[in-house]
Parts: structure tokens; C-alpha cells; sequence
């Protein structure tokens, strides 16, 4: 069923029709550079970037580049849980600044040490080159946090296609006993590659993120136009193996978002595993209502309090 935007999002959404409108009427075609920008232009609604006790910008060596992550402690006299943040952005977008906002929010909430990583971006680093970075960020994260106060919890946290970094990850677990999660939390989760779920349909023209745009990601990030490959059926995480070895998790999905209906199905497919899930859908909210707080202020309150409850939970 197609959702029904709520109010508070009309004028942005009406807006943001005209301006997709607009472009295709011009034949402006997508690029990496435009949708950098598009994605960048949504900080103007991030108005809440609270203080916290330690900010500090490290890198961590691997291969034959750094990855630069941000580190935010809440607290830094107590040993707190440590929380890997992947930023979203349909692995073509986004950044440890433009995410730097809801990294702290994240820290407060959950009172967890926060690591956003700067993970390695489509089309000039396709798959898996950054799940690699957040894979050796995971494994690695003690390297980071010398000298500072933490203890022994690991979880891990993304929206969209960071989303899709920590269902990967949750994957590789499988044949990598030291990747370590301990909860992982999912915000309007990229889970299938194959764009097989009836809400991308359903949902995919009018709520700004748009059908082809997912198309058109996925197509740099695999650097290929089919995405009915084996190999992308390998890589979606909702296809993969289940079992009751995964860890705890927190599932968020929007009503008017292409991928509502994957975020429910891997949230099913958890439950049949074994495993415990929080589960809260927002009616009328697009994909991406996180990077538009001053909008939907109440929806990301809540959102951030289903963390701070998730976390909080023995």
C-alpha cells in the first residue's frame, strides 16, 4: 500500500517534487557530484548539534589508506559501551559532518562512545570496498580508543545504506567469530540489492527518494546495470542466513519510504531465527526523516529515546 505523507512534510515534499521534476524536464542526469549536494543540502534541517565532553578526529591505517572516523564521548570518566555509527547515503553520499549532529544526539541518547567512520564512497571505491572500512573499524576499534574509557559492549548503528553496512557485517560474523555485536540498530535499513520488495513500487516516485535514484546507486555502487546478479543476491543481507547467532536488534521504517516493506521482512526473518527485535514504524514519514529533524522534531525525539531504550536494555 502506498503511504500517505504526513502534514509536516507537504511543503518539503512538494518542493522537492518540483525540483525532481524540473531536472528531468531539463535532462539533468544524476552524478555523484549532484547527489553529494542534494544530500549535503539536508544539513540545513539538522539544527541540533548538542555539546559533548570529547570530540576527537582519528584514522585508522588499512591497506594502503586511512579511514578517518570521529569519536564523541559522552562521558569520559566512565567506561561506557562502544557504538560503531555508519552514516547513510546509498554508499555514493554522506560524511562523518554531515551525520556529525545525529552522531551526537547518539552519543547523549544512548550514552555510548560513539565512532562515525568515514568509510570509502561509490563509484570511485565501489563494493566492498567500504564495508571493508567499517569491517576493519569494527575489528580494530580498541586501537582508536586508547587512553579512554570503555567497556566491553559493541554495538553498531545505520541509517539507509548504513544500514545495510551493519546487516553485511552481521553477515560476515558468520565466518569471522571477532567481529564482535553485541546489538545492532537499523534505521529505514537498505537490505536488498535486487529491489525485489512491492514498496519500492509502491513508494518509489513522490516521497524524494525515488525508484530509479536507488536504481542508479546500486548500479555505481556494483558497477554493473543488473542488479539480478547472484553475486547482488549474495551481497543483500535479507537473502543471506539467518540464524540464532545474530544479535539483539532495533528496527525503524517509515511509511512513505521505497524501503518500508525490507525493513519489515528482515525484522520478520530475525524473529523466525530466534531472535529479539524492537520494531517501530512511523506512519507518514519519508526515507531520510532523521537528516530533516527540524521538520519531524517529535518523530526523531522518539526515534532517539527507542535507542536510549534499546541501549539501556540488559
Amino acid at each position: 500500500m502506498r503511504g500517505i505523507i504526513s502534514p509536516k512534510l507537504e511543503p518539503f515534499i512538494t518542493q522537492a517534487n518540483k525540483t525532481i521534476a524540473d531536472a528531468k524536464q531539463n535532462n539533468i542526469k544524476f552524478s555523484a557530484d549532484l547527489v553529494r549536494t542534494g544530500l549535503n543540502n539536508l544539513s540545513t534541517f539538522l539544527v541540533n548539534r548538542p555539546e559533548i565532553a570529547l570530540v576527537i578526529d582519528k584514522n585508522l591505517p588499512f591497506e594502503e589508506h586511512q579511514i578517518p572516523v570521529r569519536i564523541y564521548h559522552p562521558a569520559p570518566q566512565v567506561d561506557l559501551p562502544v557504538m560503531l555509527h555508519f552514516h547513510g547515503g546509498g554508499h555514493m553520499c554522506g560524511s562523518v559532518d554531515l551525520y556529525d549532529p545525529i552522531s551526537r544526539q547518539l552519543a547523549i541518547s544512548s550514552k555510548c562512545i560513539v565512532i562515525c567512520v568515514d568509510y570509502r564512497l561509490s563509484p570511485e571505491h565501489p563494493y566492498p570496498a567500504g564495508i571493508n572500512d567499517c569491517q576493519q573499524v569494527l575489528l580494530h576499534h580498541k586501537t582508536l580508543l586508547q587512553g579512554m574509557n570503555y567497556n566491553d559492549q559493541v554495538y553498531i548503528a545505520g541509517d539507509s545504506a548504513g544500514g545495510a553496512i551493519c546487516t553485511t557485517l552481521v553477515m560476515n560474523s558468520f565466518k569471522n567469530s571477532a567481529l564482535q555485536i553485541d546489538k545492532q540498530i537499523l534505521i529505514y535499513p537498505s537490505v536488498d540489492y535486487t529491489m525485489s520488495a512491492a514498496s519500492v513500487e509502491e513508494n518509489g516516485q513522490g516521497f524524494l527518494l525515488e525508484q530509479d535514484k536507488i536504481q542508479w546507486y546500486f548500479q555505481q555502487y556494483f558497477q554493473t546495470s543488473d542488479l539480478k546478479q547472484t553475486s547482488i543476491e549474495a551481497a543483500s543481507p535479507l537473502l543471506g542466513e539467518f540464524n540464532a547467532e545474530m544479535p539483539e536488534t532495533l528496527i525503524i521504517t517509515a511509511g512513505c519510504d521505497p524501503l518500508r516493506d525490507e525493513g519489515f521482512a528482515y525484522a520478520d526473518s530475525l524473529k523466525a531465527a530466534g531472535i529479539n527485535v524492537t520494531q517501530q514504524h512511523f506512519e507518514g514519514m519519508t526515507h531520510a526523516f532523521m537528516l530533516l529533524q527540524s521538520l519531524v522534531v517529535d518523530e526523531c525525539t522518539k526515534t532517539y529515546q527507542l535507542i536510549a531504550d534499546f541501549t539501556a536494555k540488559k
